[in-house]
């Protein structure tokens, strides 16, 4: 596995990735952004073409640790660019789709065109756009909307966008030379720090205000909120947060791969789900804001065995209590599982699971605390997925039966 970051359509993306991995199933399977079709998978037919550092990219035949470091825009980070949205309904406008598989590749080629080639006549557009292929239309409505919308750009005397890219060459992670930018819409995000440090909401969740890094790609399928307290500081409880390796070696089940950083961690974590086990390996960064004691973790691992995959964002926010005797910690987690055990994390079940792990947590922290760092190489159990869920759905059952009884 290789980590890399990478920014997909303006947001930051930490990712563990297999270096055979091709950017379209990265975007698809990881990311969830199914925008990019893929067709041939041979880089022949161009279903899959997105834009690389604003050149447009075969994604099938592209390896996504090749885009280390570089800006990607799929169809979906394309919504508020003004050619790429004049281009739609010109598509619209002049039926130039049908059943609209090729037509996210072909926005981004003929997105290209119109920038590249302010001057295209008919023709210079059908050889622009010889390496997109449509199965529907006979191409005669593709052309004449992107004819159209050059026609338009130049009847309104707009200007190409600036540095506009005349060669045609490789991409990717800053390889392309001059480009031309996708709309600020689509702009790298930059991360900023919030600096207000009022106490958690009425509902107890991380404040907005602490979500110091803008979230990742794609919506997690799973949000868990749980908040505890430990007996300690929040100042002592803080330092303690940034000793990651001591964190990660609280949830159980969890070993280091290497040393950790102030911010990098790379982590394997043992999971039994009856008689099956898996093995979770993958790596976490970490951003921290002293200001205001919150803090976002994000990762990404990969278990070998099931070829089960997960990306998370842990959000938490240390809050004074008993005049600063002890500390409430307030976290949100969202996660999403691809693979085999993907329909674990559908059931409502997973909360209870959640709340049972976030006790073991607190309780390990809370030892680790009151033991100082003579406790760091202690090691934890794995985690009996199995026996949790067994647990859970017994304190479903007992709950039903108390409420069914007036209890």
């Amino acid at each position: 596995m290789k980590q890399m970051h990478l920014t997909v359509n303006g947001k930051a993306v930490y990712a563990s990735v297999e270096p055979r991995t091709h950017l379209a199933d990265f975007l698809r399977e990881s990311l969830n952004l199914t925008g990019t079709h893929l067709g041939c998978e041979h880089g022949v037919c161009g279903a899959c073409t997105l834009i690389v550092d604003g050149v447009p990219v075969r994604s099938c035949i592209t390896l996504a640790v090749a885009c280390d470091g570089a800006s990607v825009t799929t169809v979906e980070g394309l919504d508020h660019d003004e050619i790429a949205g004049a281009l739609r309904a010109a598509f619209s406008r002049e039926h130039g789709l049908q059943c609209g598989y090729c037509t996210p590749g072909m926005l981004a080629s003929a997105r290209d065109i119109v920038i590249r080639m302010p001057d295209a006549t008919a023709q210079d557009i059908r050889v622009a756009m010889s390496g997109n292929l449509c199965r529907c239309t006979g191409y005669v409505g593709i052309v004449r909307a992107i004819e159209s919308v050059i026609s338009e750009r130049k009847a309104k005397s707009l200007a190409p966008p600036s540095n506009p890219r005349t060669d045609v060459g490789p991409a990717g992670s800053g390889r392309a030379g001059p480009t031309a930018p996708v709309s600020a819409a689509a702009a790298p995000v930059a991360a900023r720090a919030a600096r207000r440090t009022e106490p958690a909401g009425a509902a107890g969740r991380v404040p907005e205000a602490r979500r110091i890094v803008e979230p990742g790609v794609g919506a997690p399928q799973t949000t868990v909120h749980e908040s505890f307290t430990v007996d300690h500081p929040r100042g002592e409880v803080w330092a303690f947060f940034g000793r990651l390796g001591e964190v990660a070696t609280c949830l159980p089940g969890t070993s280091l791969l290497g040393t950790p950083t102030d911010n990098h961690i790379e982590t394997r974590i043992r999971i039994k789900v009856g008689p099956m086990v898996s093995e979770f390996e993958g790596a976490a960064d970490v951003v921290r804001d002293a200001s205001s004691f919150s803090g976002v973790i994000r990762g990404t691992a990969e278990d070998a065995r099931s070829r089960s995959s997960t990306r998370g964002e842990i959000r938490y926010a240390l809050i004074e209590e008993q005049h600063g005797a002890s500390t409430r910690v307030e976290v949100d987690v969202g996660f999403t599982l691809t693979g085999p055990l993907a329909q674990f994390s559908r059931s409502s079940i997973v909360h209870d699971i959640a709340r049972r792990m976030a006790g073991a947590f607190a309780q390990n922290l809370h030892a680790r605390l009151s033991r100082g760092r003579d406790a760091a190489g202690t090691p934890v159990a794995e985690l009996d997925a199995g026996g949790l869920l067994v647990s859970a759905l017994l304190s479903r059952i007992k709950r039903f039966f108390r409420g069914l009884l007036g209890r």
